[in-house]
C-alpha cells in the first residue's frame, strides 16, 4: 500500500510519460476542431461520447491527458503491429493517422462533454464499494479509490482514468485483459499486478458497481 501511494505521487507530477511532458506544455488542444474530427469516432463512442454500446467505452467526459495517451498508445501499437503500446484492431484503423493535434484536439473535444450516469444493480453495491473502496488486504488487493478516487473520478493530472458511469461490458474486458497481461500499456505494471489478483466475481462485481459509482 505505501509503495503504491509513493508511485501514485510520482506520477501525479510526472504525468503519463516524462518523453510526453514537453509536449503537454506546447500543445493545446481546440475542441471545436475536436467536434469536427469526431465524427468517425461517433460510430462507436457517440456523438457526444457516450456510447450506446457495451462494448465500446463511455469517453465523454474523460481526462484530456489520459485520451491523449491512449491515443498515442493506440498509434504505436498499430504501427508496431501490438509489440509495443496499446493494440486492438478498430482503434488501431482510427489512431494509426492522427497527428499530434489531432489527438489533443479530440481529447479536448470529448473531455467537454457531459457523461450520462448509469445505476448498478443493489446486489452487488455492498460488495462492490468494499472492494473499490478498501480493496482486500488478505489478499494484496489495493483499493481502486486509491489512484481513481472514492467516486471514480480518477485524476486528470496524473492520467488516472474517469471510471464512473462506465460500461460494466467494457470494464470487464480491461480488467481481464490487465490479468492476462494482453493488455500493458499501465505504468510500473500497477493495474496488472492487482488484476492478477482479482478473481472472475470481483471483477463482475467491480464493472457493475462502476457503473453507478458518482
Amino acid at each position: 500500500m505505501k509503495k503504491l501511494a509513493i508511485l501514485c505521487g510520482l506520477l501525479l507530477f510526472a504525468g503519463p510519460s516524462m518523453a510526453a511532458g514537453e509536449q503537454v506544455k506546447t500543445l493545446v488542444g481546440d475542441a471545436a476542431a475536436g467536434e469536427s474530427k469526431a465524427i468517425t469516432c461517433a460510430a462507436c463512442h457517440g456523438p457526444d461520447g457516450n456510447s450506446a454500446i457495451g462494448e465500446f467505452p463511455n469517453i465523454a467526459g474523460q481526462h484530456q491527458r489520459y485520451l491523449v495517451k491512449q491515443l498515442r498508445e493506440y498509434k504505436l501499437g498499430a504501427a508496431t503491429n501490438g509489440e509495443q503500446g496499446r493494440y486492438e484492431p478498430v482503434m488501431a484503423s482510427q489512431a494509426i493517422g492522427l497527428s499530434e493535434q489531432d489527438m489533443y484536439d479530440l481529447a479536448a473535444y470529448f473531455s467537454q462533454q457531459e457523461p450520462q450516469l448509469g445505476s448498478a444493480p443493489e446486489d452487488v453495491v455492498k460488495e462492490g464499494m468494499a472492494l473499490f473502496l478498501g480493496g482486500d488486504v488478505e489478499r494484496g488487493i489495493t483499493a481502486c479509490a486509491a489512484c481513481h478516487g472514492p467516486s471514480g473520478a480518477g485524476s486528470g493530472q496524473a492520467a488516472f482514468p474517469l471510471l464512473s458511469g462506465q460500461h460494466p461490458e467494457y470494464t470487464t474486458t480491461q480488467l481481464k485483459q490487465f490479468r492476462s497481461a494482453n493488455r500493458a500499456n499501465d505504468p510500473n505494471n500497477m493495474m496488472r499486478d492487482i488484476a492478477v489478483k482479482l478473481t472472475d466475481r470481483d471483477i463482475e462485481v467491480l464493472s457493475q458497481y462502476l457503473r453507478g459509482l458518482h
